[in-house]
Formats: structure tokens, sequence, C-alpha cells
């Protein structure tokens, strides 16, 4: 490919334009001036048209079960049929284990690992860069150049039967230290038109988690440090999604209340964010919904009441105390029924997030986290089943449980068992049910409600039994990994 040549990117980004994918648009948008940047969310005919004459495509992905995803990696064979030079990238969340991802998908050039601010458009650079003859070199032997600046793994190709395809794996040497990119959005036209838990988009202030939670992969992928985007920036961004048409905006960087964390919570910047932003987008519009029970006060809550929506959302997960330990949660039930307390003192919604089937989940903690939702009288709550995200210390205890006892594949013999569910699926449902009765503002479930609630919990089952199958199969892989 010559330099002069047009260039088309094309980004993929599953169901939603996240954050992340409007980001890297507008990094390349910048980047690439001359060429056409595309961003997409679905796989219609017209979006598989725009695949198939794109340059490069980046498919955005934040779920282990996008690696299963048949239509996806249909797609991506499609593209190579149809455009066999087309380099195909994968970048996101999903991007912590590589060597799974070329592994089960066969038509990747290159996975981008960590945040890809700084590699994805020197790796689209390095590509254009190449002579005709590289590019149809298969075997991509030449990316080992690219170790200079890093940050990707590819399959080394041999003809070789008895040598066989290698991994190779080049650790960024900038990602380490990275800042934030603050390029402007690449904003859809038809933003406006997205719904993600009541708003069309979530915006980052800042990246980075405190926490040590088992079960999260937030900090391994954005560390552990506070980076927060300067407030002026913020504010530019909002203005520019409302020109675009969003009217509902949700501020998320995992724990709200984060945002310019130095050695402690700085909730004077917090506070004059959430103020200013309230007055671009106006206060209905406005949620932060996302909260950690110990990173709030009465300050920032009265703050939420005022410039928000007026909902938090605390990852409480469990009412056991020693299940929260085991999750390295940082938290105990005393604690989170003290922060929904003071919520409800200042007149903010609570809702709560539980964690059911983790592995060593037993019934008394589950009874334990029933009880609690009758102290608690939640506004809302959501269930999860536990799911062994690689890179996490969840994964690995899901490793070594064996199968049949695990919750996700374990029968469920109790008053469920004429629904032939799973111990986990038997407990999403039943504790869905029982918030039902607990809530601030209780109801009865009703068939509707009830076949609603029968169908998620096995969704859910479904799901982690196939990404949990998934890691069963390089639990040699994730525990080298993870012990290094």
């Amino acid at each position: 490919m010559s330099n002069n040549q047009k260039t088309e990117i094309t980004i993929y980004s599953p169901n939603h334009y996240t954050y992340g994918a409007m980001l890297m648009g507008g990094i390349l948008k910048k980047e690439f001036k001359d060429s056409k940047i595309n961003l997409i969310n679905n796989l219609s005919p017209n979006s598989q048209k725009i695949l198939s004459k794109s340059n490069f495509v980046i498919f955005a992905l934040y779920s282990t079960l996008h690696i299963l995803n048949s239509e996806i990696k249909e797609t991506m064979a499609e593209i190579k049929r149809k455009s066999p030079n087309t380099k195909i990238f994968i970048a996101g969340a999903i991007s912590a284990y590589p060597e799974i991802i070329l592994n089960e998908i066969n038509t990747v050039d290159a996975v981008i690992m960590g945040e890809g601010e700084y590699t994805t458009p020197n790796l689209i650079k390095y590509f254009k860069n190449q002579t005709e003859n590289h590019l149809n070199n298969s075997n991509l032997e030449y990316l080992e150049d690219f170790k200079e600046i890093g940050g990707i793994a590819y399959k080394l190709e041999s003809e070789d039967s008895n040598i066989g395809n290698k991994i190779i794996v080049q650790a960024s040497k900038k990602n380490k230290d990275i800042e934030l990119d603050f390029s402007d959005l690449l904003i859809p036209k038809d933003i406006e038109k997205q719904t993600i838990r009541g708003a069309n988009v979530y915006i980052e202030t800042h990246r980075g988690c405190l926490g040590n939670c088992t079960f999260c992969q937030v900090p391994e992928f954005f560390g552990r440090d506070i980076r927060s985007k300067p407030l002026e920036l913020i504010l530019k961004e909002v203005e520019n999604l409302k020109k675009r048409g969003v009217k509902r905006i949700a501020i998320s960087g995992g724990t709200g209340s984060l945002y310019n964390f130095k050695k402690s919570s700085n909730r004077n910047l917090f506070i004059e964010m959430i103020e200013k932003v309230s007055d671009i987008i106006g206060s209905k519009n406005l949620s932060v919904p996302d909260m950690r029970v110990d990173y709030v006060d009465s300050d920032i809550l009265n703050a939420i009441k005022n410039n928000t929506v007026g909902w938090v959302f605390y990852g409480i997960e469990s009412g056991s105390n020693k299940l929260l330990s085991d999750m390295k949660k940082g938290t105990n039930p005393e604690k989170n029924l003290n922060a929904i307390k003071l919520a409800k003192d200042c007149g903010v919604k609570v809702g709560g997030s539980f964690i059911v089937g983790y592995p060593t989940e037993r019934e008394v903690d589950y009874l334990m986290t029933k009880d609690f939702l009758v102290d608690a009288e939640l506004d809302d709550i959501f269930v999860s089943s536990a799911e062994p995200i690689p890179k996490t210390r969840l994964c690995n205890k899901v490793i070594e449980t064996k199968k049949e006892d695990n919750p996700t594949f374990k029968i469920h013999n109790g008053i469920y068992r004429k629904l032939h569910l799973t111990e986990s699926e038997a407990r999403c449902f039943d504790l869905l049910l029982h918030a039902e009765m607990w809530r601030s503002v209780p109801r009865i479930p009703n068939a509707q409600i009830k076949k609603i609630y029968l169908d998620e919990a096995k969704t859910q089952g479904n799901d982690i039994r196939n990404v949990t199958n998934l890691v069963y199969n390089y639990k040699d892989l994730i525990y080298k990994d993870f012990n290094n």
C-alpha cells in the first residue's frame, strides 16, 4: 500500500458505540486526516459492505463471549475472503488474553493489547509503510520489527508441521505509563438512538481503580493509579455530544467519585465536575451511577441528588461477610447498609449489584444475601452470575474448582428442580424474585415478571458455562500467566 493511496479504516463495536471505540475513532481521524474513518455497531448488510472495502478493520470487543461469537468469526472470515489484504485487528478489554483470541480466531492479523491509543495508529502506519511484498507475506514474520513500539500479539505461521504456529507477544513500550489521549471523539450520526441503561452514551472522566475485587478486570486493564481528564476537556466533550443529538449522558470510570483522586478523594473537583456537566446537559439527563460504598459521603451524595437523576448503584455483591472477604471487596454488610442509609437520607435512590454462583458461595452465604435485601430495601437491583473473566483471580479460582462443585454446572435440586436449572441459575432467578418483594416499593412478581427473570437466569447461565468451558481449555496458560 503506497502512502498516497486513500485509506479506509473501520472500527466495529458490537451493539453499542462504546466510549473506547469513539475515542479510538477520534484518534485515528486526527492521525490520518486524508483517510476515511468509519464506526459501526452492527453487522447489517450495509455494515458488511463497509467492512469489505476497508483497508483496516478494528474489532473493539469488550466481552469474552465475543471470542465465541459465530457471527463475528464469520464476518472476519468473509472480510478475508473478499479482501485478503485487509488487516484485521482485535482490541478492547478481551485483549488481556491474546493467546486465547489467536487460537480461537484464525483470521486475526494482530491483537492490540491494553488501552491501544498509542499502539493502534503506529500499527496502521507500520502496515501502510510495508512494501507489497511484505503485505503478501502471510506469516507476518516482519512484525518482529514492530517490537520497538510493542503492545501487540500475533501468530507466526510455519509451513513445518513439526514446529507448528507460534504466538508472539510483544510487550508494550509505552502503555505502562500511557497518558490519556485527549482527542475529540468520533461521534456517530445515530448516537441519539442508542440506549445503555437509559443513557445515550457513557463517557470516561478518569481511568483506573483502587479496588482489589477478584472478579473485576478493570485494575488489570487500566491500572490502579487514577488518571483523570481535565475538566475543560470533559465539558468540551459533553458540548460536542449534545450538538450531535445526545440527550442523556452517564459518567463512567468504575467509581465516579474517584475523579481527580490523588492520595484521597477530591470531592470538591468531583462536585464541580458534575455541576458543570449538569449545567450543559441538564440534571434530569445526567447520571453518575457507579459508586463504591467507601468513596461516598453526604457532600458527594447531595451533589448527586442536586445535579443528576439522583441515583447511585453500589456494587454490594453479597450479604455474607465471608464471601465479601473471598471476593476481596474491601467492605462488609454493615458498611454497605450504612452507605445505603446515607444515600436515602440524602434523598438519593439506591440500586445494588449482586453476584451469585461464586465458586465459594455456600447456601448459608446466599441466604445471608437474601436477608440483606430485606434489611436494605433497595430501589432497584442487578443480579449477575459469577463470570470467570481471564486475567482475574476469580478465573483462577474457577479453574481450580471441579465442575461438579461449581455452581455454574452443579444441578439444582431445590425448590426449582422442575425448571431444570443449575445452582447459579436457580439463585439468580430466586434472588430477582425475592428482591421484587423487598424493594422500597414492594411488588408481587406476576407470571410475566417470572418468565422474564427465568429467561434472564437461563441466558446468564448458558453464557457463563460457555465462558467457563473456554477458560478450562486454556487453564495451563492462565495458571502460568497468573503465577508470573
